[in-house]
């Protein structure tokens, strides 16, 4: 059955739309939509692997598919998220912050992709970090936000993302 074979990069293509839904609400000034979007898109990214190992569909197309989306819905779209939410108050430290924050996913994912996979996966994924942006805009929709924390965490997620020393195991 060849169409078992293309159901995860479905749920990755929907993440991806997702992502692009996010960005072009933004535009919109719908935040607090646009960060459930990415938060929503978490979930898909998280169900298509799971897919692809249950149909044994796992494939080489399939992961750097998964990662191009991966850097729209959780690296551009919660950083843009961020940056017009946010960060634009602070000028160009909002600004580096914001490229940074991108870039520093671009790089783990890339590194992700040429990696052997030995059950421990260097840096935290683009994926949570991604999602704790649209936490953290979702929460600043409602509250009033804290620049030089957001400013910190969003420079700390980053390290994060690109870190040999942060190792985690999968379960």
């Amino acid at each position: 059955m060849k169409y078992k074979s293309q159901i995860p990069n479905l749920f990755t293509l929907l993440n991806l739309s997702l992502g692009i839904l996010a960005i072009i609400l933004i535009f919109y000034e719908q935040y607090g939509v646009s960060s459930i979007l990415i938060i929503l898109a978490g979930m898909l990214d998280r169900m298509d692997g799971k897919l692809a190992r249950k149909f044994d569909v796992v494939s080489d197309f399939g992961k750097e598919l998964d990662s191009l989306c991966d850097l729209i819905s959780f690296g551009v779209a919660p950083a843009i998220l961020m940056w017009n939410l946010n960060l634009m108050e602070t000028g160009d430290i909002g600004i580096v912050v914001t490229l940074i924050f991108v870039l520093c996913g671009t790089i783990r994912l890339a590194r992700y992709n040429i990696m052997e996979f030995d059950g421990v996966y260097m840096g935290i994924p683009i994926t949570l970090c991604g999602g704790l942006v649209a936490l953290m805009s979702l929460y600043s929709t409602k509250f009033v936000a804290n620049l030089n924390f957001i400013l910190v965490t969003m420079l700390f997620l980053s390290y994060a993302m690109v870190s040999k020393k942060i190792k985690l195991r999968k379960r």
